[in-house]
């Protein structure tokens, strides 16, 4: 579906979040002539009318078009014309811009695959960019990430502060992408990766309290979690949250204080709200 790069960047984000949980690759992208293009690969047929209507609440009068495809990895074709995204010292890129990395920068290189964040994502953006602030005045001693996906804040992390980070994942298969990113970028001595759903898993608990506490998921998850982040926090530690839309922002800001976390920042960034949080 044809759009300009606003609406078609709010087309892409409305569909990951309506649609997809599992398998499958949403995205924007500029076309040849200059227009934008919102793309969705579905692994299986998908519900058109639902489709149309999700599109519709973005921008009426949107054509959307339909193609079926022949097998081929979709994700890794439509990520990797990816450009590098900055945000400070960080440089989050693939491996066939290595070379571009400056020699002040800490390079983290993560490849096309089915576990989510490639730092181009407006949630992991906003997390790296927070994270790049607390750098500047302060080092952690211990991390968690919760809701690791591809481990890039894991690894960005560790490769800043040369710190243990803990990073969890729900899906299995996300966890094997982050093990080798991990590898990958020789983060093994710092990262340790959980296949988890719970903040009670032992290791995490061993390593507990967290000085840097990572959450980019969406937000029923972010209640939910609430209490164990806040338990699993040290005086002082910082929170991150994000995969937040502008509009549940407040909801997650009013339970976080209830466990005693104050705002220290929010950023937007398209259209989706990163909190930086600070736990009293």
């Amino acid at each position: 579906m044809r759009a300009n790069e606003s609406d078609a960047k709010r087309i892409a984000d409305h569909l990951l979040e309506r649609f997809f949980e599992g398998e499958g690759a949403v995205g924007a992208f500029e076309a040849p002539d200059g227009s934008w293009v919102a793309e969705a690969h579905f692994p299986d047929l998908p519900d058109k009318k639902a489709i149309a209507a999700a599109v519709a609440e973005i921008k009426r009068g949107s054509e959307v078009e339909y193609e079926t495809l022949a097998a081929k990895d979709w994700i890794a074709a439509s990520l990797e014309g990816l450009k590098i995204v900055r945000a400070g010292r960080f440089a989050i890129h693939g491996s066939h811009d290595r070379d571009r990395i400056r020699v002040n920068e800490i390079g983290v290189e993560i490849e096309a695959a089915l576990a989510f964040g490639t730092g181009h994502h407006g949630t992991t953006l906003g997390c790296l960019r927070a994270l790049e602030r607390l750098a500047r005045t302060q080092k952690p001693r211990r991390v968690l990430d919760v809701g690791a996906g591809t481990a890039v804040l894991a690894i960005a992390a560790a490769r800043a502060f040369k710190a243990p980070v803990i990073g969890t994942e729900i899906d299995r298969a996300s966890v094997v992408v982050a093990k080798e990113n991990v590898r990958a970028n020789r983060a093994s001595p710092y990262v340790g990766l959980l296949h988890t759903g719970s903040l009670r898993a032992s290791t995490i608990l061993q390593y507990a309290p967290y000085d840097l506490i990572f959450a980019n998921i969406l937000l029923p998850v972010l209640k939910q979690l609430s209490r164990p982040i806040a338990s699993l926090a040290a005086p002082g530690a910082t929170v991150i949250l994000s995969g937040l839309l502008p509009h549940q922002a407040l909801a997650a800001l009013a339970r976080y204080r209830t466990q005693g976390m104050r705002l220290v920042r929010s950023e937007a960034i398209e259209n989706w709200t990163t909190l930086t949080l600070k736990k009293v």
